[in-house]
């Protein structure tokens, strides 16, 4: 049987994306069945043995969509993941915020909840807390890099580089009121699995057993406290950050930043992060255990926890363990997410100031 070349009208079998016909010499070359000698390239139709591919050399444009939705993504994995695995530690916080009588401090608090419920019990409210803060980590991370460049260019170059720490305030700021209006039915539920033991196993029945009682709007009950929580919070934690790798480039490490190694550049991420997250954790903490009070208490107000709690207790109390989580919590979620940018071709946040422009 006569073989007949239907080479024409074949899908090939590697993906167009894969390969470069420009690569290809005519001397190597195979085509209609015959080992190619140095040839008149007019005569060949159709090559089908193509170049070894090589590793792309595209990168992610700043600025551009690619580049926002590789932030958004880094910053589900960033705060979606930290967040979950320091639920015991958030467990134990909440439940000293609640409850300060019964849990009297961080290492009898984990005695109490193991005696109660067991080793499992550590984890309670983890699914709520990974969906939410990922949802948050996306909105707080993918719009703080947009209304970041949506301010400098709105500032212009030289305001930019003046006001460079306002611009940082106000980027974040405005990332974390769309980053909480996700986050809120999420903390709600898991607030009141976390501190009301038997209420519900975790989010596929802590919901709707919520909805039935305080109705869909009680899942916003705490939006407003929320944000005078997280507002403050990532603005301190994006403002400082920003600025603390400045001055570590500037003051402590040797080397410009464009001239250390990757691994230099993320442990200057982590630390950043990790101071960062002290000062958050201060500044954001009085607001924290207004929600913790209010996810709990079924139709309590601000002026019932003021009352209760007092001004001192607001402040202080449960802080030492909200600077260990969220210091390490920061410190690590600026190194999953500067990791991430590296990964896919972006630098790392942060850095040395912007040039002054020239006059």
């Amino acid at each position: 049987m006569a073989y007949t070349d239907n080479s024409s009208s074949r899908t090939p079998l590697i993906p167009n994306f894969l390969y470069n016909t420009a690569s290809l010499s005519s001397s190597t070359i195979i085509s209609n069945n015959t080992l190619s000698q140095p040839c008149d390239e007019s005569i060949v139709k159709k090559p089908f043995l193509v170049a070894a591919p090589k590793e792309s050399s595209r990168k992610i444009e700043m600025f551009s969509p690619a580049y926002y939705g590789a932030c958004t993504f880094g910053g589900v994995m960033s705060c979606g993941l930290t967040h979950m695995a320091v639920t015991p530690l958030d467990l134990v916080k909440c439940n000293m915020q609640i409850d300060p009588a019964k849990y009297k401090s961080i290492s009898s608090g984990f005695g109490v909840l193991l005696k109660e419920q067991g080793a499992r019990g550590f984890f309670r409210g983890w699914v709520p807390t990974l969906l939410g803060y990922s949802a948050q980590g996306a909105c707080k991370y993918g719009f703080y890099e947009y209304f970041k460049k949506y301010y400098t260019d709105l500032a212009g170059p030289e305001n930019a580089a003046k006001y460079k720490t306002l611009i940082f305030l106000a980027g974040s700021a405005s990332a974390e009121v769309i980053a909480d209006v996700a986050l809120c039915p999420f903390e709600a539920v898991k607030v009141r699995v976390q501190t009301q033991p038997g209420f519900a196993r975790g989010l596929s029945d802590g919901l709707p057993k919520f909805v039935r009682a305080e109705g869909a709007a009680g899942l916003y009950k705490g939006i407003v406290p929320l944000w005078g929580r997280q507002i403050p919070y990532t603005m301190m934690k994006f403002a400082s950050f920003e600025t603390i790798v400045e001055q570590l480039y500037k003051n402590v490490i040797p080397t410009p930043k464009d001239q250390c190694s990757k691994s230099t550049q993320l442990g200057v991420s982590f630390a950043g992060g990790y101071l960062a997250g002290i000062l958050c954790a201060i500044v954001s903490h009085p607001a924290d255990n207004l929600v913790s009070f209010l996810n709990n208490a079924k139709g309590a107000t601000v002026g019932d926890a003021v009352n209760k709690l007092g001004v001192m207790g607001l402040c202080t109390r449960g802080l030492p363990i909200r600077i260990v989580m969220i210091g390490t919590l920061t410190g690590a979620q600026w190194g999953i997410y500067d990791s991430f940018k590296v990964f896919v071709g972006l630098p790392t946040t942060g850095g040395a100031a912007p040039p002054a422009p020239v006059k």
